[in-house]
């Protein structure tokens, strides 16, 4: 007669819907984003024709479509393999913030929400051959939309999660 061993407390029930919950508010967050990026973009579209500019001070409104990645680089590539680089990207990324979400600091969870949100947002933006419409100009910078401020303050977040959660975990 054997005892059976201790149960693993990662695998109780209550810690994986914890864990399932974490996963499905990335996921929700990272499509709400999306979704409000690519509202914004419609409606730019809907109001601004090709490289007509609003003047709102610091950052003006301007029309652009980019073919390329950031900072247009690529823009000669077909467009079929800037789409398919970009969804394997997303695709692995998603993977990667799904799995390790429910070991992840919330700041890093919602760093990887606005990476996911902005790099599905422009992905989606893609997929009809034009490129991704970029509307945000300062005149001193290339001109870009909410999905790349998404992907680059996300990334921020999620590194500064990273540091501190790891700080957290060395002076327990």
């Amino acid at each position: 007669m054997s005892a059976e061993p201790p149960a693993d407390p990662a695998r109780t029930p209550a810690v994986a819907g914890k864990a399932r919950r974490i996963k499905v508010a990335l996921l929700v967050s990272a499509a709400v984003l999306a979704a409000a990026d690519l509202g914004i973009k419609a409606l730019t579209e809907a109001l601004l024709f090709n490289g007509a500019t609003v003047d709102l001070g610091l950052v003006n409104l301007k029309l652009l479509f980019n073919t390329g990645v950031a900072f247009s680089l690529g823009a000669d590539l077909a467009p079929w393999l800037v789409i398919a680089a970009t969804a394997t990207i997303v695709l692995a990324m998603t993977w990667y913030a799904v799995s390790t979400a429910p070991a992840t600091p919330a700041l890093s969870r919602a760093g990887a929400a606005m990476v996911l949100g902005g790099g599905a947002g422009n992905l989606v933006d893609r997929l009809d051959g034009r490129g991704v419409v970029d509307y945000l100009h300062s005149g001193w910078f290339p001109t870009f939309n909410l999905a790349d401020v998404f992907v680059t303050v996300g990334v921020g977040l999620y590194v500064l999660g990273t540091l501190l959660g790891s700080r957290e975990q060395q002076k327990a």
